[in-house]
């Protein structure tokens, strides 16, 4: 009952692993399976159910006859080789969970390690090792809790922290009131080292190193975060290049496409090419003059996709093979890019200063402020630019219907803002609201709020979300305002080695592109923690200086108060929350803050099994000197010497040295010099008399009997091993848990 327990735990969290669910009954047999044998004696019998077990089990899982499966069978090598082997591999290279119809590999690895795992708690059991069961129980269940996260974790928690407490209790020798306080002990402390948040931090255990093979990664999608459908995104533990790009150190955004079109719920992929003379005016003077091109050389590794990608906004390529110019520097490869293709991009970036950007005037061309471009906030519904007169009511009048809810992001977005003539002003206050003042929080599972789209619920109630809802919700934000804005999609910088960026899936995101005067599309990042911009005009760069922005921005800006911190940053902005104008003790919204990093909680399984240990050594170390000491609180001599034959007694089981629960002092004595070579008849003499003696001198004897037991025992640890001490101080034998 203990094993079936213990597998129905490890099954339920393996097949996490799989969406939609799969194999039917197939993985509860499979723990019949590995039950079964352990039941069988004499030990020849156990031996050969266990064979069959595993056949049968193979049978199972890789839906092969046994014969195929015997040794000399010519199909042996071939199915573990191919089917087990390819199917562990792969758990490095995709994403979980998985569809078992399409990785039927990787199902049948999930289905063996279920019936591995299940087999290895059954026979701790059957031979009662209580803590070599718990230990296998514990990586059973706890590593795939650690490789994909989500859904109930406390339930999880509580249904591992149950069993465990069913194997310490229920496999002890001699019940007893003290094991189960053992059992709980420890069954409390492992709860509190996983809720407490010493824990819960990065893994310490990277699983990615485990990935023993040398074979190419496979190609991955990471289409998964560019498309903005707000449910949540899983990164895969394992981290995969996808491009080596041959650049300046300059901290570039690597565009692979923009999602410009907003449908009224979420941002889509539809950019457009326009008329030369569209492309002119969109395009800026500077960024036509190939002398100002940045060129990178780059490699693509595992990735699965056919945009072309660049810096900033790609102007040339050399992509051979037919493709697809769909027009704002997005360009496809049609036939897919390949690995270790090879390929030259040239790209505009400009540099712009905020002094620049404050001069930029909110002059946009038809090109963008025409119906069906930059400033469409849903199909058919364009808002006016930025500045016009009379706007506000405007933009109301547009927001009704099903547009009505993004009324109050609008709001919000005016009293974020502040009253001001400049669109820099404006949009580098929603970056820096999004980014760090605001109290926003990332997370790659947020909750939803039913009854509002995705990206009003993000910016009114929940405050929490992954890039695309940051991206979308300051891209939309600055359309309201009149602003042409949208959301590119790519990668960040990544990692910088010698003379090249290394960039991998988990590089993955999206930002925001506004369009000024002069200088063209600007990225701006608004999702904190998220990678660093190279343009100072940005509150990402590392070279902002929040300061000087802010006294800079406090002469275009209207209605707004200069706040001051501790470290001399200044604030500029309305509160988003109020109409009357802000006092001093408010807290600062707009400009300023330096972004901090999200918290994000992984669970990390060797971390955890290491702080276990520890808490369950110090309990059982606590739990045997605290009885030690119990039976010493007595003035009673004959009492004393009982317990200093106790306390020799349970130090000879710890050492699993046998002595006889009725032994007298003298048999003790003798068992200590006949096992140990050590000897104890100073201790025996001084017992007995205290224990047998004339009650004259059993007081005296009783205090000279603790002296000897204390010397008799640092005899013994001199005489052993590091080990066999080790083992000793945490050996359970001496409180019937042996």
């Amino acid at each position: 009952m203990l094993a079936g327990f213990a597998g129905l735990v490890i099954a339920v969290d393996w097949l996490r692993f799989e969406e939609p669910r799969s194999g039917g009954g197939r993985p509860f047999l499979l723990v019949v399976l590995a039950i079964v044998p352990v039941l069988l004696r004499p030990l020849w019998l156990r031996l050969a159910g266990l064979a069959a077990g595993w056949f049968l089990a193979a049978w199972v899982a890789f839906s092969v006859s046994p014969a195929a499966l015997w040794p000399g069978g010519e199909s042996f090598f071939g199915t573990f080789g191919s089917r087990f082997g390819g199917g562990f591999l792969d758990f490095y290279d995709y994403r979980l969970p998985i569809d078992p119809s399409s990785r039927p590999h990787m199902h049948e690895v999930l289905l063996i390690a279920i019936f591995a795992f299940s087999l290895l708690v059954a026979l701790a059991v059957a031979t009662r090792r209580v803590l070599l069961a718990v230990i296998f129980f514990l990586v059973g269940a706890g590593w795939p809790a650690t490789l994909l996260s989500g859904g109930s974790e406390i339930g999880r928690g509580v249904a591992i922290l149950a069993v465990v407490l069913l194997l310490l209790a229920g496999l002890t020798d001699r019940p007893s009131r003290l094991a189960l306080v053992a059992a709980a002990t420890v069954v409390a402390g492992a709860l509190a080292l996983s809720s407490s948040p010493a824990v819960a931090k990065s893994a310490f255990l990277d699983w990615q190193h485990w990935d023993f093979y040398t074979r190419q990664q496979h190609a991955v999608s990471v289409r998964y975060v560019w498309d903005a459908r707000y449910d949540g995104i899983h990164f895969p533990k394992k981290r995969t290049t996808v491009l080596k790009i041959r650049a300046p150190r300059r901290s570039f955004y690597w565009r692979a496409t923009v999602l410009d079109r907003f449908d009224g719920t979420r941002w889509l992929e539809r950019p457009w090419r326009g008329t030369p003379r569209e492309q002119r005016q969109v395009t800026p003077a500077a960024a036509r003059n190939p002398a100002n091109w940045l060129r990178q050389e780059v490699t693509v590794g595992a990735l699965e996709d056919q945009h072309v990608i660049g810096a900033s906004i790609p102007m040339r390529d050399n992509v051979g093979g037919p493709r697809a110019d769909l027009g704002q520097g997005v360009v496809l490869a049609l036939s897919g890019l390949h690995r270790d293709e090879h390929y030259v991009v040239s790209s505009y970036a400009a540099t712009p200063t905020p002094a620049e950007l404050v001069r930029a005037p909110a002059s946009y061309p038809t090109a963008l402020t025409r119906r069906g471009r930059e400033l469409d906030i849903a199909p058919g519904v364009t808002v006016p630019s930025f500045g016009q007169p009379g706007r506000d009511a405007r933009v109301l009048s547009l927001l009704t219907g099903r547009l009505l809810p993004y009324a109050d992001v609008y709001e919000r977005a005016r009293g974020v803002a502040g009253e001001t003539r400049s669109p820099y002003a404006a949009v580098v206050a929603l970056e820096a609201w999004f980014r760090s003042t605001g109290g926003f929080t990332y997370s790659e599972q947020p909750g939803t709020t039913p009854g509002l789209p995705p990206l009003v619920g993000f910016v009114m109630e929940t405050k929490t979300g992954y890039c695309q809802h940051f991206a979308g919700a300051m891209a939309l934000m600055a359309r309201l305002l009149g602003i042409p804005a949208r959301v590119a999609a790519g990668f960040v910088p990544g990692k910088y080695h010698d003379d090249f960026w290394q960039v991998t899936d988990h590089d993955a995101h999206t930002w925001v592109e506004v369009w000024f005067p002069r200088y063209g599309w600007l990225p701006f990042d608004p999702t904190p923690g998220r990678g660093r911009l190279g343009g100072t005009y940005s509150s990402t760069s590392l070279g902002f200086d929040a300061r000087a922005a802010a006294r800079l921005l406090s002469r275009v800006v209207t209605g707004g108060v200069v706040f001051g911190h501790g470290n001399g940053t200044g604030v500029i902005g309305h509160d988003p929350n109020r109409r009357t104008p802000r006092s001093a003790g408010d807290p600062p919204l707009g400009i300023g803050l330096t972004p901090t990093s999200p918290k994000k909680h992984n669970p990390s399984l060797l971390f955890f099994l290491l702080l276990l240990a520890s808490g369950v050594a110090a309990a059982i170390v606590a739990l045997k000197h605290a009885r030690r000491r119990l039976r010493y609180l007595t003035r009673d001599p004959r009492r004393v010497a009982v317990a200093c034959a106790r306390e020799l007694g349970e130090y000879l089981d710890d050492q699993r040295v046998p002595a006889p629960d009725a032994a007298t002092m003298r048999e003790l004595g003798g068992t200590v010099a006949a096992t140990l070579g050590v000897d104890a008849t100073e201790f025996a003499r001084a017992a007995t008399v205290a224990r047998y003696g004339p009650p004259e001198g059993a007081r005296a004897a009783a205090a000279r009997s603790r002296e000897e037991l204390r010397e008799l025992k640092r005899r013994l640890r001199r005489s052993l091993g590091f080990f066999d001490r080790a083992r000793g101080l945490i050996s359970v034998r001496s409180l019937g848990l042996g």
